[in-house]
C-alpha cells in the first residue's frame, strides 16, 4: 500500500517511507470524564496534521498526551528517532523525554509567554536552545540567534531586548525562533495564532507556512480556526467528546464534510 510523504508542501508517494509518529489507542480520563479515547493516526515526514473541535472536545488533552505533557491511561506514541529508530515515547525515562523535547521535538504555546524566558534577552532565548544542544561558541551562538530573528521577521538589532518589550505577535515569532533554531523534526503547536489580531495572524501564518516548507517540519496543530488549518494542514482530524469523528485531507473534509458535527463547524453554526 502506498504511503503518503509530505515534502516541500506537496504529498508524495513512497513505498519505503515510514511514519515519523505513529499513535495508537490513546486514552485519557479525568475520573469518569473522558478526555480523549481510541485516538490513532500516522504522521509522515514533512506533514502537517490539524486537529479541530469545540472547547472540551479533547484536542488539547490529546496534544498534551502526544507531547509528553500529560500521561495517557492507555495507548502508544511511537516516534522514529534519529539514533534508535521507532521508540514508544511513553516508555522513555523523564530525562530521555526532556532530551527529545529540546532536540527533535518543539512545542509552540498559544501564549508565547509560556514558551519564553521573559527575563532573558531575545538572543538569549534563542541561544539557550542551541546551548542545550551542545553549542558553546558565544560568537557562533549569537550569530545564529541573529539569523533566526531575521528569519522570523524580528529586527536583529533588537537581539538584546527582552521579550516584554515586544508586541504579542513579535513574542510569538520569537517563541517560534527559539523552538526551531535547533532543527527539530516534529513540532506541536497549540493555537499558535490565538489572541492575535487578523493582520498579525496573516503574517504569522505566512511565516509558519514558509518555515514548515523550508525546514521539512512535521507538525501536529491544534486550533479552533478553520482558516488556519486550511492554510497550514495537509490532513485534518475533527474531535467531539474525546473521539475523532472525522478525518481526511483538509480540503476534502472542509469542502465536503460527512459528519453532521463537522458540517456545523464548517458552516459556523457551532461556535468553537
Amino acid at each position: 500500500m502506498d504511503r503518503e510523504l509530505a515534502s516541500g508542501g506537496s504529498i508524495l508517494r513512497n513505498e519505503e517511507a515510514r511514519p515519523l509518529l505513529s499513535v495508537r489507542g490513546i486514552e485519557k480520563r479525568y475520573g469518569a470524564r473522558i478526555g480523549c479515547t481510541g485516538v490513532g493516526f500516522d504522521l509522515w515526514p514533512g506533514e502537517v496534521l490539524g486537529i479541530v473541535g469545540e472547547s472540551g472536545s479533547g484536542k488539547s488533552t490529546l496534544l498534551g498526551c502526544l507531547s509528553g505533557q500529560l500521561r495517557p491511561d492507555a495507548g502508544s506514541v511511537v516516534f522514529d528517532t534519529r539514533d534508535q529508530g521507532p521508540v514508544d515515547t511513553l516508555t522513555l525515562s523523564e530525562a530521555a523525554r526532556r532530551h527529545l523535547g529540546r532536540t527533535d521535538w518543539a512545542f509552540v504555546h498559544q501564549n508565547p509567554r509560556d514558551g519564553l524566558r521573559l527575563g532573558v534577552s531575545a538572543g538569549g532565548n534563542v541561544g539557550e536552545r542551541l546551548m542545550a544542544n551542545g553549542a558553546r561558541h558565544y560568537g557562533g551562538i549569537r550569530a545564529t540567534a541573529a539569523d533566526w530573528l531575521e528569519r522570523v521577521e524580528i529586527d536583529p538589532g533588537r537581539i538584546d531586548d527582552r521579550p516584554r518589550q515586544f508586541s504579542g505577535g513579535m513574542q510569538q515569532r520569537l517563541q517560534i525562533a527559539r523552538n526551531l533554531v535547533s532543527g527539530p523534526r516534529l513540532a506541536f503547536m497549540d493555537e499558535p495564532t490565538g489572541g492575535l489580531d487578523v493582520s498579525v495572524q496573516a503574517r504569522l501564518l505566512d511565516l509558519l507556512r514558509g518555515l514548515v516548507r523550508d525546514i521539512g517540519l512535521s507538525v501536529v496543530l491544534v486550533t479552533h480556526d478553520l482558516a488556519v488549518v486550511r492554510l497550514l494542514a495537509d490532513r485534518l482530524m475533527v474531535m467531539k467528546g474525546g473521539h475523532v469523528i472525522e478525518s481526511g485531507l483538509t480540503d476534502q473534509v472542509l469542502d465536503d464534510p460527512q459528519h453532521a458535527y463537522t458540517q456545523l463547524l464548517v458552516s459556523s453554526v457551532l461556535q468553537v
